[in-house]
């Protein structure tokens, strides 16, 4: 049988047989109407669009169900229609019970995690309410024990940084010893051909007060390595007693080029009474002030983003005898009229000669003050850090957003100095501390000096002195790190300790003799 179908529908058949042929013709009616490919195109897109989007909504209403229907398909329809104003009502629900959980008190809740959290919820069958409360219980016992961690860090981190490392004690008994039993190790410092530098103005005075060896050491190496004329140089370190006979011993064994050194003990000066009595009673302030700030220690200390440097303004160091000299320098060097005073953490890393040949301006100190990051950056360094402005006699006086010059590399002018009455100025703001309830500032070296140099300082370009290599937050450039012409470990993390940070401490192991 063979079927013959026009193009305009089905007009005939003809059947065939093997036998014989039957022709016939039988009239057809006309073919129904076909859908037009034009049309089908355009709807075959629609749901291939449409399909995954439909798709993705019963998922998410499935899901949805399982917390409410006992079974999923029972509710899908409902779900289908009504999702939007179950998941609006949910959400006003959930908001309502954050908001009485924020304002609410909470009872003391044991759970620890967000799995013992989910595994109560759901074998107690608690509310969205309930919910919350937990929440918020487990976030709190949460955040307590931060903020426990925090304070524990702090506390330990303050403990690490004015620890003395067995190995530098060590080394002070063994040069110690060495200065008993080698004759050398006696030798006069400076010899007797190079005495007659130690006042010569012509000279490079440079001054430090430290009872560390080893960082006194890598001070006078580093400046030395790094200077154009290192005969030009002239080291008088000060010291105290105990410190005195390996700091001596040290220098005298260890050659330095054609640099002087001298090193001399506070108990080989002979000061008028009227000095000793000026230093005792400053020394006495002080620790009162140290005392008072202790005894007032409390938690709340450690909660605001600056407790690590109120910790260590309470560092032992905040009553060192040879930190609080700095205000009697003139007396210390009568015969002097210009210095460059060196703090013993720093690192000297270019020639620094023209320092002392800055023109002051009649100032008395030549300081860095405003920082590394451009003018009016100073951060941690502002007079707030150091005074308490909340005291109505700070306030009134100073400016809490000014930036504070910064200590531990200064040009003195010793002889405009003793034009002035700074050191009276000193004494006198002691004094009034005193009178105040020890309330005026934080304990420590630099505050009352911003007080008592305040009009003599003279701003110097920031390349000179970067400082803050000591603190965690500290983030300089290494370009900056080495177009400085000294770099100061200020902070807790000094580079001979084990809290020193390796990727700064390189730079002073490069000047240490290991030898």
């Amino acid at each position: 049988m063979k079927f013959y179908i026009s193009t305009t529908g089905i007009k005939r058949v003809t059947i065939s047989s093997s036998g014989s042929a039957v022709k016939g013709s039988l009239p057809t009616a006309t073919a129904s109407r076909r859908i037009p490919s034009r049309t089908v195109l355009p709807v075959v897109l629609v749901l291939g669009i449409a399909l995954p989007f439909l798709f993705v909504r019963i998922a998410f209403l499935v899901l949805e169900s399982a917390a409410a229907c006992s079974s999923p398909l029972d509710c899908i329809g409902w779900r289908f229609f009504t999702g939007d104003d179950a998941s609006m009502k949910l959400r006003e629900e959930l908001t309502g019970a954050l908001v009485e959980a924020t304002t609410g008190n909470v009872n003391e809740e044991q759970i620890e995690s967000f799995n013992e959290l989910v595994k109560d919820m759901t074998s107690k069958g608690h509310d969205i309410k309930a919910f919350a409360f937990k929440t918020k219980a487990m976030l709190l016992r949460m955040e307590h024990k931060v903020q426990s961690a925090r304070q524990r860090e702090s506390i330990f981190w303050h403990l690490a940084s004015h620890g003395v490392p067995k190995s530098l004690h060590c080394l002070c008994l063994k040069l110690a010893e060495e200065y008993a039993v080698n004759s050398m190790a006696r030798s006069l410092l400076p010899p007797p051909e190079y005495v007659s530098r130690l006042a010569d103005p012509s000279f490079l005075h440079l001054v430090l007060l430290t009872d560390n060896v080893l960082a006194a050491s890598v001070v006078v190496s580093s400046t030395i390595q790094n200077s154009a004329n290192p005969g030009k140089l002239v080291f008088h370190i000060v010291t105290d007693k105990k410190t005195y006979t390996p700091m001596h011993a040290w220098f005298a064994i260890n050659s330095l080029k054609s640099a002087v050194v001298e090193v001399k003990g506070l108990h080989q000066y002979d000061w008028s009474q009227e000095v000793n009595v000026g230093v005792k009673q400053m020394l006495e302030i002080h620790r009162l002030i140290w005392k008072h700030n202790y005894n007032n220690l409390n938690d709340e200390d450690f909660e605001y983003k600056g407790h690590k440097r109120y910790l260590e303004a309470l560092s032992p160091s905040s009553l060192s005898l040879l930190n609080h000299l700095r205000i009697y320098i003139p007396e210390l060097f009568p015969d002097l009229n210009k210095i460059l005073f060196l703090d013993d953490d720093i690192v000297v890393q270019h020639d620094i000669a023209s320092l002392l040949e800055l023109d002051l301006k009649g100032k008395v100190v030549g300081a860095v003050v405003n920082s590394w990051c451009g003018d009016g950056c100073c951060p941690g360094r502002k007079y707030r850090d150091y005074l308490n402005f909340s005291h109505p006699i700070i306030s009134s006086n100073f400016d809490h957003d000014r930036c504070a010059w910064l200590y531990g590399m200064n040009i003195f002018d010793i002889e405009a100095w003793r034009r002035t009455n700074i050191t009276a100025t000193y004494h006198q703001w002691l004094e009034l501390s005193l009178k105040s309830g020890l309330a005026l500032w934080h304990p420590g070296v630099l505050p009352p000096s911003l007080i008592a140099f305040e009009g003599h300082v003279h701003p110097i370009d920031p390349s000179w002195h970067v400082a803050g290599l000591g603190y965690q937050s500290t983030e300089i450039h290494r370009e900056i790190l080495e177009d400085a012409a000294v770099i100061h470990f200020s902070g807790p993390a000094k580079p001979w300790l084990e809290i020193g940070f390796p990727e700064v401490r390189s730079i002073w192991n490069k000047y240490m003799i290991f030898e």
